[in-house]
């Protein structure tokens, strides 16, 4: 069997995967997407003396700021994801969790950190993908009703919703042992594909599989103790995975936009 036809399998494999999971597919994205703000939004009010404490510290900026610190951090996480979930206002709760993106890369010093800074990036870019997903539904809402650059600001989210994605994978590769190698290899392939749009809900699909099956075995908080240090690092970074692979799930479930190879070849 030719390398074509196994690709080609492959492809109506994923097809096939896709309708039977079309209904409940853009669900499990949104819920995987928000999944770590709403884990640091309980995470706020939990440690809330914790959170405190360090922002007053670091930035000598007072009890008060401190405190509204945390609440916005709080409520800002948990209502905006409420309201990604409950499908209302989705445009106030992307907007309402970009606000804390960009508060907690100030206020941690994420900016000089490349490691979080290009974890917050993939995380907008899931974020964009929200976006675009809006875009798509108010536009089938309104069929055969002309809009003035709608497409277009949808094409262009999902493509930096796509780049964004990627940066991801540059913050979880490791050249321990050979496993580490391949999976670096097959996960970068699998990467570009996605980026440059190229059989592109195929290659999502099963990185999303690969990240999911590692997030799992790499990340696995729940088998610490529950004093551990380590317990709250690893659980923000399997939150955070989490959140990247609904994002991947949105561009499996939405496709790659007009700014991509599969967009082109149906004009070739």
């Amino acid at each position: 069997m030719s390398s074509d036809e196994v690709l080609k399998q492959a492809e109506d494999a994923a097809d096939r995967i896709l309708r039977q999971s079309k209904h409940f597919l853009p669900h499990i994205a949104h819920l995987f997407l928000v999944a770590t703000f709403l884990e640091d939004g309980c995470r706020m009010f939990f440690q809330w003396t914790e959170q405190k404490d360090y922002v007053e510290s670091t930035w000598g900026c007072g009890w008060l700021l401190a405190n509204l610190f945390v609440v916005l951090n709080l409520f800002g996480q948990l209502v905006g994801g409420a309201l990604v979930m409950a499908r209302i206002k989705v445009e106030i709760g992307v907007a309402t969790l970009f606000g804390v993106v960009v508060l907690q890369t100030l206020a941690y010093s994420i900016l000089w950190n490349m490691h979080f800074f290009l974890r917050n990036l993939a995380l907008s870019g899931g974020l964009l993908l929200l976006l675009a997903e809006i875009r798509d539904e108010g536009k089938t809402m309104f069929a055969g009703v002309p809009t003035v650059g709608g497409n277009k600001s949808r094409t262009y989210m999902q493509l930096g919703g796509r780049l964004l994605l990627v940066l991801m994978f540059l913050t979880v590769f490791s050249f321990e042992d050979l496993a580490h190698i391949i999976f670096f290899i097959i996960g970068l392939a699998l990467v570009l594909l996605v980026g440059i749009g190229f059989k592109t809900k195929l290659s999502a699909l099963v990185l999303t599989v690969i990240l999911f099956v590692g997030n799992l075995l790499i990340n696995n908080w729940w088998s610490l103790p529950y004093n551990s240090p380590l317990r709250d690092f690893i659980k923000y970074d399997f939150f955070q995975m989490l959140s990247v692979i609904g994002g991947l799930l949105l561009v499996v479930a939405l496709g790659p936009g007009g700014v991509s190879f599969d967009e082109h070849k149906k004009e070739w």
